[in-house]
């Protein structure tokens, strides 16, 4: 059987993963939920510990599907260990070009603090460029809910917390956009029937043009 692992986003510990992870279960895959400390350590040092993580896990295919946050760490993976199982690889909501939020919560200290090493090569820009083998499908929201109208205004198309233009990256192998918030990708049974088409495929059934 082949194996899912699923990072998650800022603040968070994995539990707001759990629908999507029973949803990908029934699509037949074996799930893993890898926790890490978000703010604590850099996306880079959380890479470091996935890798560990993603040692013991004995399957000829390992898959990612990673939130906002967790999109950065996973490309701290494929840089620091380029040597992994075929798999492909899913962001949901990640802001692969940096985040305005951040860059606008950084001004504040209280912001610097709620950050953390989050923004170190994470979501102040500055992760690794993907290079990998492994097939990337990014999928971006337009739910346009979420913390991000507190803090900035977009000017763009948005899941309110992340524009749609960030979650773009060089050599992605496909590209969605679908009305949802940056936290409903958890919940949104499109997304989860998105994610486990191109887990299988390793495309979208209903891709945007790139």
């Amino acid at each position: 059987m082949e194996s899912v692992v699923f990072v998650h986003g800022i603040w968070m510990m994995g539990i707001d993963m759990s629908l999507l992870k029973k949803r990908v279960r029934q699509c037949g895959y074996k799930t893993y939920q890898f926790s890490y400390p978000t703010v604590r350590r850099s996306p880079e040092q959380n890479a470091k510990k996935l890798q560990q993580f993603v040692h013991n896990i004995e399957s000829e295919k390992i898959h990612f599907i990673a939130h906002s946050l967790g999109g950065l760490v996973v490309r701290h993976l494929f840089a620091l260990y380029p040597q992994q199982a075929a798999g492909n690889v899913i962001t949901l909501g990640t802001p692969h070009s940096g985040s305005l939020i951040a860059m606008r919560l950084v001004r504040y200290r209280w912001g610097r603090l709620i950050l953390g090493k989050s923004v170190h090569d994470g979501l102040l820009g500055g992760a690794p460029q993907w290079h990998a083998p492994n097939k990337l499908g990014v999928i971006a929201g337009i739910g346009r809910i979420g913390i991000g109208r507190f803090f900035a205004r977009f000017r763009e198309d948005n899941d309110g917390t992340v524009a749609v233009s960030e979650t773009k990256i060089k050599g992605m192998a496909d590209y969605l956009i679908l009305d949802c918030a940056h936290m409903g990708f958890l919940f949104n049974k499109s997304v989860a029937k998105q994610v486990c088409a191109f887990l299988k495929t390793g495309h979208f059934t209903f891709p945007n043009k790139i």
